[in-house]
């Protein structure tokens, strides 16, 4: 294989491994392609209130699991003098708040910060049990109960195609005001909860059935309580269905806390005990979002990257990456369009002075020095100095006019000129002494052109560099640099005609 088959075949590589990492990155990761992308977050605190009987005091909180839609990020027990342990039993976690005596009001708090992710809401828990719960009816008139209540199952089963469906109708047939039985029932039972007797009906009728206990996702709520859902196995899989509407699916905004007929909270040591949520939404970056995501699966993606440097150094690698792409529109510049710049890199050394003192400041400034500079540099020309002892005395007086610059500035109270320390000294040294021989040698109109180029190429590389977009891209995604590379290593294997050769030569035919 050729030299050139292998530069475009390296070049090919990094490129494409590249964009395969920022592509894993933005849509694995969840990283924002777009600067200023905000995400919502769910910040959720649940008060367990009850009154202490100044004996030992355990209290038991079922907390929260995870769906398809909904991500926990953090989780936050505030327990101040108790003791505390999350226990794990039969696929469920409850908080445990302990303490040895414990007398009047008390107040304890769990608060988690939650993320909705894209895509429908779906139950992903372990299965439960499909055993249908034993079922008592109760009340003066049991027997009445139990007729109205097959009666309605009979009339419910007879309207449906499947036991989806049945739950459905049963649902909404009890919640009609105008259906007998089901008045007859709700005022038998008055002492028990919709829910209760929704699930008591499906255990008369055979289906396994329990309550999703939750909270819906609703902006600057104070002391709620916790909704509940039906869930039903209906042969299959575990269906959700609204107890009110009847309608099957697990709402969206819906953020699952406890599933199954345990209590969501219990109290040993202390009575008239409640628990209420009080919700509050947050826009926070994306970008943070994304890395509170990630967690310990890529703990190591996060320890050896940017991110895991101090803030300070952040800043100075947001900037430092901004040079690449200031180099690779260079290489377009000179290797493609043919410009012609004063030194190889001084445009992007030039670009990030501007990016420091702002454009037309910094090029004012720079086409001052340039020309005291080059005016100076003529007569120390006529001492027929070395070379090294001449670029020496160059930098001595760049260093000179920034000094005279600033000191003058800061009198006349222009403050913009004050950022004249921001140009490479030793940059502007070698481009006077450049600029001079090339006076010499090709005389003053090479001069400006090379000068022109270097400008134009640098308020190009200005432009690029302190674009949202790009800032964005080169710091949440550095791995661009290999494509960046890739790209490069193409260009250096481009031998063709430049642009503006293309325009001196137009006049030229093929015979």
């Amino acid at each position: 294989m050729s030299p050139r088959a292998q530069g475009y075949v390296l070049g090919f590589l990094l490129l494409l491994l590249g964009i395969g990492l920022v592509t894993y990155k933005s849509l694995s990761l969840q990283l924002p392609v777009t600067p200023g992308a905000y995400q919502t977050i769910w910040t959720i605190e649940a008060k367990v209130e009850f009154s202490a009987l100044g004996e030992p005091v355990m209290v038991s909180l079922a907390l929260p699991k995870a769906q398809s839609n909904m991500e926990v990020l953090d989780e936050i027990f505030s327990s101040s003098g108790y003791g505390f342990t999350v226990e794990e039993t039969d696929g469920h976690e409850r908080a445990i708040w302990t303490t040895r005596r414990a007398q009047g009001p008390q107040a304890l708090y769990y608060k988690l910060d939650v993320h909705r992710l894209p895509g429908l809401a779906q139950i992903t828990l372990p299965d439960m049990t499909r055993e249908v719960r034993a079922t008592e009816w109760v009340g003066s008139r049991r027997a009445a109960v139990r007729a109205a209540a097959e009666a309605l199952i009979e009339e419910s089963w007879a309207n449906s195609a499947d036991k989806s469906t049945f739950v459905t109708q049963i649902i909404r047939a009890f919640n009609d005001l105008d259906n007998d039985n089901a008045r007859l029932i709700r005022t038998s039972l008055e002492e028990q909860s919709r829910v209760s007797i929704l699930l008591d009906l499906l255990a008369t009728a055979d289906i396994p059935a329990h309550i999703l206990r939750g909270i819906y996702l609703e902006d600057d709520r104070s002391r709620i309580s916790p909704a509940a859902l039906i869930e039903i196995h209906d042969g299959e899989a575990w269906q959700v269905f609204s107890p009110t509407s009847g309608s099957m699916g697990l709402p969206d905004d819906f953020l699952i806390w406890q599933r199954g007929d345990k209590s969501l909270l219990d109290v040993e040591g202390g009575r008239r005990s409640r628990v209420s949520f009080s919700i509050l939404a947050n826009n926070v970056p994306q970008r943070d979002v994304s890395l509170r995501q990630m967690g310990d699966e890529t703990a190591a993606l996060i320890d050896f990257s940017i991110y895991s440097l101090p803030i300070e150094q952040q800043s100075i690698f947001k900037f430092i990456l901004l040079v690449p792409v200031g180099a690779l529109i260079v290489i377009l510049m000179r290797v493609i369009v043919g410009v012609r710049t004063a030194g190889t890199f001084m445009p992007v050394l030039l670009a990030i002075a501007f990016v420091q003192t702002d454009l037309l400041n910094g090029v004012a400034i720079f086409l001052l020095i340039l020309v005291v500079g080059i005016w100076v540099r003529s007569l120390l020309s006529r001492l027929d100095m070395l070379l090294v002892a001449r670029i020496a005395a160059v930098v001595v007086l760049v260093v000179s006019l920034m000094a005279v610059i600033s000191i003058v500035s800061y009198r006349l109270g222009i403050e913009q000129a004050l950022t004249v320390t921001f140009f490479p000294m030793i940059i502007i040294a070698w481009t006077i002494e450049h600029m001079s021989i090339l006076w010499e040698d090709d005389g003053p109109m090479e001069v400006f052109i090379q000068t022109t180029g270097s400008l134009v190429v640098a308020i190009l590389c200005f432009f690029v560099m302190t674009n949202h977009y790009v800032e964005h891209w080169m710091f949440n995604f550095p791995e661009l640099l290999l494509a960046l590379l890739g790209f490069i290593i193409i260009l250096g294997q481009y031998t063709g005609y430049r642009f503006s050769e293309m325009i001196r030569f137009r006049h030229m035919q093929r015979s």
